[in-house]
């Protein structure tokens, strides 16, 4: 029986890889930042405030969107979109306790003479 190569991976692994995915890119990171620092849901178009095209942007949304980061509802020709405050703090608390994980208590060697603690 032949497996997706994501199916041999813990699932909270692949939850933490598609978030990551999400946010691996800088328009992606920007939409997030704006809608951040505006506080509030955004009514128009995003692409106004950012240096992309509309198309551009509404790919990037969806992408945040399906992620949950964001939330968007459809009213008449406008969208609004807002942060997702739950699932933010979730993947902040995912990221500290994904990279909490990886240093972990006490201190490991990547080079000869380099140190890294935790």
């Amino acid at each position: 029986m032949a497996y997706a190569k994501t199916e041999l991976f813990d699932p909270e692994l692949n939850d933490t890889a598609v978030l990551f995915k999400a946010l691996a890119h800088p328009a992606r990171l920007a939409i997030l930042k704006y809608l951040a620092e505006i506080k509030v849901c955004m009514t128009g178009d995003i692409s106004d405030e950012l240096p992309l095209s509309r198309t551009t942007i509404n790919q990037h949304l969806k992408e945040l969107k399906n992620a949950g980061l964001i939330q968007g509802t459809v009213d008449g020709v406008k969208v609004n979109y807002c942060l997702n405050p739950e699932k933010i703090g979730d993947v902040v608390n995912m990221v500290s306790c994904f990279f909490g994980d990886i240093m972990g208590e006490g201190e490991f060697r990547c080079e000869e003479g380099d140190r890294v603690t935790g």
